[in-house]
């Protein structure tokens, strides 16, 4: 049986990523040790936003909820590799804490990943020099003035699930009394 054979009948004939019968291809994940199973079955969509981040559309890759469970090492590699690249999304840092892979597999996902070069030149660091990334619970250690309410924002508020400000290192959003604020990162402490 032929490599193309063999993955339309592991894949039923549909992408392995985002279950569309259309326009399928194999693709071979970068990075892939010499004794794993490295290709893959996947539509065109996918594999022009796998090869090019300007083309990435996030909700088109919230299919990854289903796929990343796929017993195919090469399958849960792809899926780690675009949540992360997506990560300032919010919802796949939620996929990617409860994603399960093998050691040597989660290995394989981190071969020679570079990131993104926008988040690479600005790092969000707490008011004690920790690294924050999108998703984390920070909690303010200052009473904040909130600009343009009455509203104060007290010290020892937990604010869950932040999202970074990727072009200033010194802000980040996050809800405070389920109002979306921006917060400086010199007023909080990672949680």
């Amino acid at each position: 049986m032929s490599l193309e054979q063999e993955l339309f009948q592991r894949s039923n004939s549909q992408c392995e990523l985002c279950t569309s019968g259309e326009d399928l291809d194999i693709y071979e994940v970068p990075d892939s040790p010499a004794t794993a199973e490295k290709h893959v079955l996947i539509c065109n969509t996918c594999r022009e936003q796998i090869e090019d981040p300007e083309k990435v559309e996030p909700n088109h890759w919230r299919c990854l909820n289903d796929s990343m469970w796929s017993p195919v090492p090469a399958v849960q590699v792809i899926a780690w590799r675009m949540l992360n690249r997506l990560k300032a999304e919010g919802w796949p840092q939620d996929l990617l804490d409860m994603m399960y892979m093998e050691d040597e597999v989660k290995e394989w996902a981190k071969a020679n990943q570079v990131a993104d070069p926008s988040s690479k030149s600005v790092v969000h660091r707490d008011s004690n020099g920790v690294i924050l990334e999108a998703g984390d619970n920070v909690v303010l250690i200052k009473d904040l003035k909130v600009k343009g309410s009455s509203m104060v924002a007290k010290q020892g508020t937990a604010v869950r699930r932040i999202s970074l400000d990727h072009e200033n290192e010194e802000y980040i959003e996050g809800k405070v009394d389920g109002q979306q604020i921006v917060i400086i990162t010199k007023y909080v402490k990672k949680i």
